[in-house]
């Protein structure tokens, strides 16, 4: 849901400086986390990735945009939606992961966007509350497909 995360990525860098993600040398893409998503996804299990994000977009979320096929084509479904069309919604007030509805891993950033540590916390009503958080976004939001940054 932030704006911009760890600007010091060598990835983020590099793109900034004009390097793009050649769609047709899947091994030059972000591992192990790829392989992770293949290897999950090829068992069935669903993973999906809904961004909020402001518009116009950041620098960092076009460059989250321009990578996105990477993690479209390891087998993630991913959404967008425009932050103004999520006032209306209660969010949690960091990003998370939900697993198989019941274990929220709760992701901290400082104000720069530098990762500080996360959480792993199995209790019900997180994981409902984050669930339905969740939901109302992804069904709400625009999928990457259809996606234009502005």
């Amino acid at each position: 849901m932030r704006d911009g995360y760890m600007r010091d990525d060598p990835m983020f860098l590099a793109w900034q400086k004009g390097h793009r993600d050649d769609p047709a040398d899947r091994d030059s893409w972000w591992r192990p986390w790829l392989t992770l998503i293949e290897q999950i996804t090829a068992r069935g299990v669903q993973v999906r990735r809904a961004r909020v994000v402001s518009a116009p977009v950041s620098d960092y979320v076009q460059f989250e945009y321009d990578v996105t096929f990477t993690n479209i084509a390891a087998g993630e479904k991913v959404r967008w939606l425009p932050r103004r069309r999520a006032t209306d919604l209660a969010l949690p007030g960091n990003d998370f992961w939900l697993v198989d509805d019941s274990m929220v891993v709760i992701n901290h950033f400082d104000g720069d966007g530098r990762f500080t540590g996360d959480e792993f916390i199995a209790e019900p009503e997180l994981a409902k509350l984050c669930s339905s958080a969740f939901e109302a976004v992804w069904a709400r939001a625009v999928p990457h497909e259809e996606f234009r940054p502005a």
